[in-house]
């Protein structure tokens, strides 16, 4: 007959229930309630049961599929991507990291990259390095901006002056 699952439930409707009312994330709820109308005497077909859950049939045949496998435990599973392999390793970021710290800092990411290149031979793109820098080492590579040798200082340190006595009005 279609639609009707071949699927033994071996837990009882009170463990899954109980299970039901302590399960923490709404992803683990979908999966028990799957398990616990097929565990009613009247069990629904899978369709029914993926609308009613609002999951494709196919993703709800996937779930007991993990469940005939490995049981609730294997279901409940949620399996999480490790992600890629950072081009620069941890030791050469602590030791960035250090440099950042000294007085001496750089003059632009392109200072840093070949600085990484150089010292540490890391070979790293500029766009790695710059995230890498800005975003998790929470760098900010600020440059006072160039002054003009003829300027006179006496008149730059009384701007300075009157520039603080009329911002506090």
């Amino acid at each position: 007959m279609a639609g009707v699952t071949s699927i033994d439930v071996k837990e009882s409707l009170d463990d899954l229930a109980q299970q039901l009312r302590q399960a923490e994330t709404p992803s683990a709820k979908e999966r028990l309630q799957v398990l616990y109308w097929l565990k009613q005497e009247n069990a629904p077909s899978i369709s029914a049961i993926a609308k009613a859950v609002g999951k494709h049939r196919n993703t709800v045949q996937s779930w007991l599929l993990m469940y005939r496998t490995g049981g609730v435990g294997a279901m409940l599973e949620i399996k999480k991507s490790p992600g890629g392999v950072r081009v620069i390793p941890q030791w050469a970021e602590d030791a960035l990291a250090k440099r950042l710290r000294q007085r001496h800092g750089f003059q632009s990411y392109g200072a840093v990259q070949q600085w990484l290149a150089e010292t540490l031979g890391v070979e790293a793109e500029y766009h790695a390095v710059y995230q890498m820098t800005r975003y998790r080492l929470k760098a900010k590579l600020k440059v006072a901006r160039p002054q003009n040798c003829q300027q006179d200082s006496e008149q730059r340190s009384a701007f300075k002056q009157t520039s603080r006595a009329t911002s506090a009005c």
